[in-house]
């Protein structure tokens, strides 16, 4: 209790060793871009795995005040946590459904599943039934993705299950698997499938749109749009400018500085000799902080618009950081470098580390001090 009482008072004191901000006027003018750019269809706000790192609550007040009312979240458990903060009149959608036994708690807390099976959907209809009451409900179809929804020949499944069910149908929905590449002949295949669907089930409200899907246009749309790395920043298309206002920054402190000669080793493994002298610095953050070990003897920090090479391995805490190129003393303990921010975007940062600003962004650790601006 006594460790607890010290934390509590004490946390927002302390000197962090890194700086998360997130820019929630930049978050907004990205919503903003793309409701106009889908009207009259509806942009919904995807804030599953807590707002892809950033802060559900935060994110989705900044999205309220734009005029969002429809958000997404993947699990339930996410559903419960989120809908305490969103007014009445907003819809709380759960991407992966729910499993046995959450039906009356979702119905009791108004969230809305989308069903990605028939015997999600059969719960849900009994649900409805023995509540005495009609709820609202998502139906997802697998239009080529192979990951969740109901299969084609299911579809007259569905149709059996809907009859006379005590069941409001807001939207059939589907996932596109390639709309972040726009040439890719598979968001075309999963168009038509789409178009299928409609006409196999009669339901003509459709929310088929991720944040590649936005900008593939108005045929993708339906009613409702679901971006997700679009309002975080992050590149909706492969290969082309990102339309996105950034929305992230983040600066590593630094733990120590030295200097080194040629032939040193550096970082576990040593996988790195140093080519001359080298002056090194290191910095208060790895791994466990969401910068990969792909990033090793590859990636790179800044400061003051000067790029500084990681050398060796990242390890759990700390990336050893090449300064050779700055000034004699432009760093000490407590600096702050930039790992992402107007120098490397997050999408950069992700193709240094060979993968993508998803994983970048969902996995920023929870040692960083956050700042909303």
């Amino acid at each position: 209790m006594i460790y607890e009482t010290v934390e509590t008072s004490l946390i927002n004191e302390l000197t962090p060793s890194g700086y998360l901000t997130i820019d929630l006027a930049a978050l907004r003018r990205n919503y903003a871009q793309i409701s106009n750019r889908v009207a009259p269809a509806r942009a919904a706000g995807v804030v599953k795995a807590n707002a892809y790192g950033l802060g559900a609550r935060q994110v989705a007040a900044a999205l309220l005040a734009e005029g969002c009312r429809d958000f997404f979240v993947a699990e339930f458990v996410e559903a419960v946590q989120l809908r305490p903060h969103l007014p009445p009149e907003a819809r709380l959608f759960v991407l992966n459904g729910l499993q046995p036994g959450n039906e009356a708690l979702c119905a009791s807390i108004n969230a809305i599943p989308v069903a990605n099976s028939l015997l999600q959907l059969r719960r849900w209809r009994e649900t409805a039934t023995t509540l005495g009451r009609r709820l609202k409900v998502v139906i997802q179809f697998d239009t080529g993705m192979s990951r969740l929804g109901i299969a084609p020949e299911e579809r007259g499944a569905v149709r059996a299950i809907l009859e006379d069910a005590p069941l409001d149908v807001l939207f059939i929905m589907s996932h596109l698997a390639c709309a972040d590449e726009a040439a890719h002949p598979q968001n075309v295949q999963q168009l038509a499938e789409m178009q299928r669907a409609i006409a196999d089930t009669q339901r003509t409200e459709l929310s088929f749109a991720n944040s590649g899907g936005v900008f593939l246009g108005s045929d993708y749309h339906g009613g409702l749009v679901r971006p997700g790395i679009a309002l975080y920043g992050g590149a909706p298309t492969f290969g082309v400018p990102n339309p996105m206002e950034a929305v992230v920054r983040l600066e590593v402190a630094v733990v120590q500085t030295r200097r080194v000669p040629a032939s040193t080793a550096i970082g576990y493994g040593a996988s790195f000799l140093a080519t001359g002298e080298m002056r090194l610095a290191t910095i208060a953050a790895g791994y466990a902080d969401g910068l990969p070990r792909t990033l090793s003897n590859r990636g790179a920090v800044y400061f003051e618009g000067t790029r500084l090479p990681i050398v060796g391995r990242v390890s759990m805490d700390s990336i050893i950081i090449d300064i050779s190129a700055l000034p004699e003393g432009a760093l000490d303990l407590g600096s702050l470098v930039e790992v992402i921010g107007p120098n490397q975007s997050l999408d950069e940062v992700a193709h240094a580390a060979g993968t993508i600003s998803y994983e970048i962004l969902t996995s920023l650790g929870g040692r960083y001090r956050r700042r909303y601006v």
